[in-house]
């Protein structure tokens, strides 16, 4: 069922709503003929006299629960119908502004999902990043805490014991880096971590503002729940109609052509790019090698015990 965004008498954008919605408040003079309404699919805002059919505001409510429009919708047909506007309003195709970040979104223009391999190659240099990164910060912590307990001695038990809880420290560190990451790219005017950003990809709510903090940091965890189901959950980006995956789903966010949802939305890019292809080529690459590698060594391995 579609999503509807409407405007208010004082231009104000609201929504998403269901259309149930739309005419009820229609009923209740909350909204006039004049209003103007957004659902995905539609080029621009449009006056809801044009979308008076397919939201059915022609069919008479039940006795006593409603009024006939049919003879306002001949007046709009024939003319003479005058839409209630202010000459101080601004402009109605002006972008409506966010309630939660104060920046503006247009919901107009065509959509462009970002596909699962774009997606696969920002991943492919995210993950190197967050890798390099995470996996210095751990070798520093293991180095300062292995020499601080060597010098305090103990047995054998001691040493084990300080081991384990070495390991589980760097560990918590490097998902705690790998969230603000991901969290605090995500959550920036650019919406993208650097992966997202080199393919030209960005991720937003469902409406297409910002995503917060919060927000940011609940969606890198719930991607641990599409990975941990035999990766079922990132592969669900590419059959589902949006392009999202589960933890999109679970965390109402898309991810979008980093044109998507501004005042250009013509400059959005349906295609991979030749950074995409690049990026994918050496990621090819990179995982042929690694299973060569891999051969080769369990070849040594079989050998060395014939």
């Amino acid at each position: 069922m579609s999503q509807w965004y409407y405007a208010d008498a004082q231009r104000e954008r609201h929504g998403p709503v269901e259309a149930d919605v739309v005419r009820d408040m229609f009923r209740r003079n909350e909204l006039d003929l004049g209003s103007l309404v957004w659902r995905e699919g539609m080029s621009q805002w449009q006056p809801l006299s044009a979308m008076a059919e397919e939201l059915q505001l022609l069919v008479p409510a039940a006795a006593g629960a409603g009024i006939d429009l049919r003879a306002d919708y001949q007046a709009i047909e024939d003319g003479t119908a005058v839409a209630k506007a202010s000459a101080a309003a601004p402009s109605p195709y002006a972008a409506p502004t966010s309630a939660t970040t104060g920046e503006a979104v247009v919901n107009g223009g065509e959509i462009v999902y970002a596909g699962f391999w774009k997606r696969v190659a920002a991943y492919f240099i995210d993950s190197l990043i967050v890798g390099i990164v995470g996996g210095v910060v751990a070798m520093v912590i293991g180095m300062v805490l292995g020499i601080g307990m060597a010098g305090i001695g103990g047995g054998s038990d001691a040493m084990g014991a300080g081991f384990i809880a070495i390991q589980l420290l760097t560990n918590l560190v490097s998902i705690g880096l790998a969230a603000a990451y991901y969290a605090g790219f995500h959550a920036s005017s650019g919406k993208a971590t650097l992966g997202k950003m080199a393919v030209g990809i960005k991720v937003v709510r469902s409406n297409g503002e910002r995503i917060t903090i919060a927000r940011g940091i609940g969606r890198y965890f719930a991607a641990m729940l599409s990975g941990l189901i035999l990766c079922i959950g990132y592969l669900m980006a590419a059959f589902t109609e949006r392009k999202q995956s589960l933890h999109d789903m679970i965390c109402d966010t898309l991810v979008v052509d980093k044109w998507a949802f501004t005042d250009h939305p013509e400059w959005q890019q349906r295609g991979l790019g030749t950074v995409t292809i690049v990026i994918l080529a050496l990621f090819g690459v990179g995982v042929l090698v690694g299973l060569v590698a891999l051969l080769a060594i369990i070849g040594i391995a079989a050998s060395s015990f014939s």
